[in-house]
């Protein structure tokens, strides 16, 4: 299984990465070799994967580190890197490889503090591999001082580090820091595409693999949980329901109290599998008695834990409700393709019936400003609006 297999529908972002894989193979071989290096490359230092969530960014940058680093004996018979089976391509991909740097964060931010951690480690000459590689998945995330730290970097790398960033658009990152990367766009896998990844990797019957892939429209990771996780499919059930449920006041703020009250279970699911262990770690660590008792002079370190633990928790609650705000905007484009009598398949067959009901008793314009509605909600929580009140006054604007 060669590492590309896990892109799916982007035959072209994979062409790319193969033919920069290949010419930084005959450079490090070249190098090692004390021969000439080819002067013409589609190998570079940095490297910008943007892309629609769920398109497979992250799996892109992940695969590319590993086809860097193959070390299979086939490629001196001509074969392409990215083997997928050698030890260098399987410690990438399971995140265990000396060189390869793999950052996700679970807060709202990268901060300065971290950046500078990263660059100094792209500094290092790679320990083992062929390349030292930094693959930063959230590098939307950075903060505008990390991202200034990183800039340095990335202007001016190390012979042999390769910085992979992955963002959903060229505009969350810094202008500068982009204009110095080499960008691959890619784009929203088919429906046919997702649903087969779902049976041909995960086993799933071809019929629930293709409801999650046509009700996540093509999304990867959630099409892949949909199928798999019966929590999931129940949560989303209720947020199909809430159109159903805001004809009166009453009813807009029960909905939004429930919607919001879901959210933050999921955050404190997220905790209690986290958390205990995360804290009981660092107790260990800074020498805490058996009582429990911490050394002098360790509070800070605590309370440092405690802050990034309640900074996961808000960031776990406004992902759990920014899923449902994509599974309520997906009912309302369901609404307006049948009010339009459009041809395009509908996402959300399993409650064909409300979208009808709905679609009838209203017109195309209401759907839209519904549609803007649940936008503007979504643009209030990247704002740091209060969760219930930016819910409240969404689920205000969609009653009928």
């Amino acid at each position: 299984m060669a590492v590309w297999d896990d892109l799916v529908g982007q035959s072209k972002v994979e062409e790319q990465l193969s033919a920069a894989a290949r010419d930084a193979d005959t450079f490090v071989t070249a190098h090692a070799a004390g021969q000439p290096v080819p002067e013409a490359s589609k190998m570079t230092h940095a490297w910008l994967f943007t892309g629609p969530p769920g398109s497979g960014r992250a799996t892109a940058a992940r695969a590319f580190a590993a086809a860097l680093q193959c070390v299979s004996p086939d490629r001196a018979l001509g074969g392409a890197p990215g083997c997928g089976f050698c030890d260098g391509c399987h410690t990438t991909l399971v995140g265990t490889h000396a060189d390869v740097e793999i950052v996700r964060t679970d807060l709202l931010s990268i901060g300065v503090k971290e950046t500078r951690a990263l660059v100094r480690r792209a500094q290092l000459s790679p320990a083992g591999g062929r390349w030292q590689v930094i693959v930063l998945e959230d590098a939307d995330r950075l903060t505008e001082g990390a991202g200034n730290v990183l800039l340095k970097a990335v202007e001016e790398p190390a012979p042999r580090t390769v910085w992979l960033l992955c963002a959903p658009s060229l505009e969350d990152v810094l202008p500068t820091i982009r204009s110095r990367c080499r960008h691959l766009t890619l784009r929203t896998p088919s429906v046919e595409a997702v649903a087969d990844m779902l049976v041909r990797r995960d086993g799933i019957e071809p019929e629930a693999a293709h409801a999650a892939a046509r009700a996540t429209q093509g999304h990867i990771d959630r099409a892949r949980r949909l199928a798999t996780d019966e929590r999931a499919r129940a949560r989303r059930s209720v947020v199909l329901k809430l159109p159903l449920r805001v004809g009166d006041v009453g009813g807009c703020l029960k909905a939004a109290q429930e919607l919001v009250d879901a959210a933050g279970e999921d955050a404190k699911q997220v905790a209690e599998e986290v958390d205990v262990k995360e804290t009981e770690e660092l107790k260990a660590a800074l020498g805490a008695t058996q009582g429990g008792r911490m050394p002098r002079g360790t509070a800070g370190a605590m309370k440092e834990l405690e802050d990034r633990q309640k900074r996961r928790r808000t960031r776990t609650q406004r992902d759990s409700l920014d899923l449902a705000l994509t599974d309520l905007t997906g009912f309302y484009r369901d609404v307006l393709a049948l009010q339009l009598r459009s041809t395009t398949a509908l996402a959300n067959t399993d409650v064909r019936d409300a979208i009808e009901r709905i679609a009838a008793d209203t017109t195309p314009e209401r759907t839209l400003r519904r549609i803007e509605a649940v936008l503007a909600c979504r643009e209030a929580l990247d704002r740091n609006v209060a969760p219930l009140l930016a819910v409240e006054a969404m689920t205000m604007s969609l009653r009928g």
